[in-house]
């Protein structure tokens, strides 16, 4: 039997994030003058990543509920 797939978590204190495609990536890392291991760093198997199918050496693009947005580099 197969296991369902599991969802994002939907709470009001867990803010949106979404992979960068690999030219928004670029765009960003150009934009801030930086290579992607200078940014932060969030764990593929991070909780707000569930579903997402988030793999190492990709960029999650966190939007608050400011409108304020961080971005991760997505590590094992």
């Amino acid at each position: 039997m197969a296991l369902p797939e599991r969802q994002p978590p939907s709470h009001e204190l867990i803010p949106q994030h979404r992979l960068l495609k690999k030219e928004e990536a670029e765009k960003v890392l150009a934009e801030f003058k930086v290579s992607a291991l200078q940014i932060p760093k969030i764990k593929a198997k991070d909780a707000a990543l569930i579903g997402t199918g988030a793999k190492a050496g990709q960029i999650v693009e966190i939007t608050r509920s400011d409108g304020s947005r961080n971005y991760r580099l997505v590590v094992d």
